[in-house]
């Protein structure tokens, strides 16, 4: 493995252009071997471990690779074939696998590939069993020792039902009592892990269903689609006179909303909407949302006023979720669209969340524009070129910036100033109520930063 210099787990999974490492059949071979020897044990059955996967073509060398490395060493594989992230973490759960591997790059173009784990509980891995799982991909030495005898290999099943149960679950998160007869809704399965179960659920729960982007080939997953290409679905609504379009990404994790007038709902606009009416019915946890740093203030302000708290992590998923899991929550997320409700997921699930807010459309009568639960307050945002990341601390006119703007803000506004973790930049994003201020306060803080550590 000499041929990979960098760390294997990024913010979620492995990630990279297929064919190219780490997304290569070796390394995925490695990984697959690696998870198998972490998560099995001489209790006298064959560990099980699931497998599923979004819709790029590279899906099929990866699959096959994985499988053959967790084979190889004495463990089952239940294959699931193109299903939603979340629907992969159910099964893992539901099925009392070992652990779950999803093979996807969620929103990236279909060049990209990725690799996630679930425990057997539904949870993305810690920290620690990702580094015990990398160490044995680097030095597989230890690995070798423990190859399954030839009687002993394991064997590879296909889970014909995995659709039917996923379908079942989504549907047991509402009332038995609850339709969505009346109501007429788009949806953009992004050409990707979704597009067949998405159009079915809402079928089945008697929506009039307008699907758009279900035809995936293994190239145009994500292309012109799904929850990062609103304009199609936006457009859609307006000309077929839909109540709402909901627009989920490659792998159904995330989703965004478009209301009957084209406006967007975000996750942040999920997130206060069900916060409020969670709350309403005593069902919110600690009166608390959690939420990562680039949620916007306005999601802040919203709740603040509802009486209810916001709670604020580093970006990514797994840190919303590692906060939630510590302190019993269960409404989290991130602005992008991916909102765990930890009450019928362990992971974010598009479907669930978009289900969820028809519901409040069904039972109040509103439209969705009507149930808008947040005022987004306006942000600037400037990344400026670095050439290298000197700690803010080393750089004393940036911090009297800092702590200037932040008393100019108190209570109105939020800054944050922090360095992108895969580019050389530092990212100043400063929001609050007046445009010219935070604009002010954007392009000093830049230029200081700029000043002391900027790219020549």
């Amino acid at each position: 493995m000499s041929n990979i210099h960098h760390k294997l787990f990024g913010t979620d999974g492995v990630r990279g252009v297929a064919n190219q490492e780490p997304m290569t059949s070796e390394t995925a071979l490695r990984l697959g071997r690696a998870l198998a020897f972490v998560f099995r044990n001489s209790r006298g059955r064959h560990r099980r471990i699931l497998i599923g996967k979004d819709t790029r073509l590279s899906g099929y060398m990866i699959e096959t690779a994985l499988e053959s490395g967790i084979c190889s060493m004495g463990v089952d594989v239940w294959l699931v074939g193109p299903l939603p992230t979340p629907g992969i973490a159910f099964l893992t759960r539901s099925m009392r696998a070992d652990a779950g591997v999803v093979i996807s790059a969620s929103h990236n173009p279909f060049q990209d590939n990725g690799i996630k784990f679930f425990s057997r509980e539904g949870f993305k891995l810690d920290d620690e069993t990702e580094c015990r799982i990398e160490d044995l991909v680097f030095d597989d030495g230890e690995l070798g020792k423990y190859r399954a005898r030839a009687d002993d290999i394991g064997k590879a099943a296909r889970i014909e039902d995995a659709l039917g149960r996923y379908l079942v679950f989504l549907k047991n998160c509402l009332p038995r009592s609850l339709t969505f007869e009346g109501l007429k809704i788009a949806i953009d399965c992004a050409n990707g892990a979704a597009y067949r179960v998405g159009p079915e659920a809402l079928e089945e729960l008697g929506a009039d269903v307008l699907p758009m982007a279900v035809d995936p080939d293994g190239k145009n997953i994500n292309l012109d689609c799904g929850a990062v290409h609103l304009d199609a679905i936006r457009k859609k609504v307006i000309a077929d006179g839909a109540n709402v379009g909901i627009a989920l990404d490659g792998d159904g994790d995330r989703v965004m909303l478009i209301d009957e007038r084209g406006g967007v709902f975000d996750g942040d606009d999920i997130m206060a909407l069900l916060a409020r009416s969670m709350a309403a019915e005593g069902r919110l946890a600690g009166n608390t949302v959690v939420a990562t740093v680039m949620s916007n203030f306005g999601l802040e302000l919203a709740l603040r006023e509802a009486g209810l708290k916001l709670v604020r992590t580093e970006v990514g998923d797994p840190a919303v979720a590692r906060e939630m899991r510590q302190n019993s929550y269960n409404l989290g997320g991130e602005q992008s669209g991916h909102v765990i409700l930890m009450d019928h997921s362990t992971t974010g699930d598009g479907l669930i969340s978009a289900m969820l807010v028809l519901a409040q459309m069904a039972e109040s009568g509103k439209p969705l524009s009507e149930l808008r639960a947040m005022h987004r307050v306006p942000q600037v945002l400037e990344n400026v070129p670095v050439k290298d990341r000197v700690p803010l601390a080393e750089m004393p006119k940036v911090q009297r910036l800092i702590e200037d703007a932040e008393h100019r803000l108190a209570g109105n506004g939020r800054l944050l100033v922090r360095y992108s973790g895969t580019e050389m930049l530092a990212r100043v994003m400063v929001e609050g109520e007046d445009a010219a201020q935070i604009k002010t306060i954007a392009h000093e803080i830049g230029d200081a930063i700029k000043h002391h550590a900027g790219a020549r």
